[in-house]
């Protein structure tokens, strides 16, 4: 995975089994795993591909909120200090459809098991939803986002880091500009900050009239190469989209997603009293994606000093199922940045198994000097950065573009 742009050393000084990320010039993922694992053609086309039976851990609340009932899963109680991570589907699909590959990959479940995890799924989405009485005034995009401290509060949790798609990663911006307080970092997919102007509107309800609605959902969550290729992958998904997810309530949510407005945020120094998302940031977004142009937009928009921008090869426009070990790793990277370390089984890194008995929250000094601290479990820890200036004058810059 090559750096582009604003080439750093990334997450210098974390050291995972004394190899050192000082001078980190490529990012190599050598190990491919297979999508959903051990399942085989015919059973993709079944929905219990997708909807894999949960761990008994899990637990399903329905919270109310200023505009609703909100219909979340959890695993884990608080601990500590420690963020939960908090997640947010994408438009046409739900928390399992959306997130059960990337959370059920081995490398990601020695990660989040330190962690509490909360599954969000939006008004109506979740499986099962009874349908909305006709009249139903679906919450807007701003409301989606209003809604989710209720759930910060009814769990008790100090701060979440998000991992948002498409919708979803509108929505949990939001809730960021809104509530930074309770936002350590975002990984946010396929994000789009921009409304739609009137000749996108126009196109999507002219797709409303010449395609079913799980057809219409599908152009928005791949890419065109992938649609005309017809794969089992898109076969699938057309099916758990049209069976799965209440139509009637998929259709108010499609119709407020593409009624948003602009996120409103621009990098800071470019305008007077710039507003940008103030946490950590990981944008992720596949090769040829449908919105590839408005991550790269959005990227534009955030502080270069915060923000990581990981664009990924081969992986379309569902990078979470599609690269579920790139984007692990990624995310394992993005969390030892903010000061969390992973003691994982890293194959690639040792000649054995590597003892995965604590996630461990590091104090970082927001210097150049990138002189390791003694694990606390104190207040919030900073994000670390490393200084990296061609002049040689010590600046900021943890920017990174990578492809891989």
């Amino acid at each position: 995975m090559k750096l582009l742009g604003h080439r750093i050393e990334l997450l210098t000084g974390l050291l995972l089994h004394d190899v050192t990320m000082a001078g980190l010039q490529e990012l190599r993922f050598p190990e491919e795993k297979p999508l959903l694992r051990g399942l085989d053609a015919t059973e993709l086309e079944n929905s219990d591909a997708f909807l894999l039976a949960e761990d008994t851990d899990w637990k399903e609340h329905d919270i109310e909120t200023p505009y609703g009932l909100l219909h979340v899963v959890i695993r884990g109680s608080p601990k500590g200090n420690r963020p939960a991570i908090l997640t947010y589907h994408d438009v046409g699909l739900n928390h399992k459809l959306c997130f059960n590959t990337f959370f059920n990959f081995e490398d990601m479940q020695e990660i989040t098991k330190h962690f509490v995890v909360c599954h969000v799924d939006a008004p109506g989405q979740q499986v099962g939803a009874s349908q909305f009485p006709q009249g139903y005034q679906y919450p807007s995009m701003e409301q989606l986002a209003a809604m989710l401290p209720s759930v910060v509060q009814h769990f008790g949790f100090k701060y979440v880091i998000g991992i948002g798609v498409g919708a979803g990663a509108y929505v949990l911006a939001k809730f960021a500009l809104i509530f930074p307080d309770l936002v350590e970092g975002l990984v946010l997919m396929n994000i789009d900050p921009n409304g739609k102007g009137w000749i996108d509107w126009a196109a999507t309800k002219l797709s409303g009239l010449t395609s079913t609605l799980p057809d219409t959902v599908l152009s928005h969550l791949f890419s065109q190469e992938e649609l005309m290729n017809n794969s089992e992958l898109v076969q699938s998904y057309r099916q758990q989209i049209g069976n799965v997810v209440n139509q009637a309530n998929l259709q108010l949510f499609w119709n407020m997603y593409n009624s948003r407005r602009d996120l409103d945020i621009n990098r800071p120094g470019t305008v007077p009293n710039a507003r940008t998302l103030r946490c950590p940031v990981m944008l992720v977004v596949g090769d040829n994606a449908p919105a590839e142009d408005g991550v790269v937009e959005c990227n534009s928009k955030l502080d270069p000093t915060t923000t990581t921008f990981l664009k990924m090869a081969d992986s379309g426009g569902l990078p979470q199922v599609t690269q579920p070990g790139k984007l692990t790793e990624a995310f394992k990277y993005f969390l030892q940045g903010m000061g969390y370390i992973a003691y994982l089984k890293d194959r690639r890194l040792s000649g054995g198994a590597v003892p995965s008995a604590s996630m461990t929250r590091l104090a970082r000094s927001r210097t150049a000097s990138l002189t390791s601290a003694s694990s606390v479990e104190g207040g919030r820890p900073q994000a670390c950065t490393h200084s990296e200036s061609s002049d040689g004058l010590g600046q900021v810059n943890h920017t990174m573009e990578v492809s891989c």
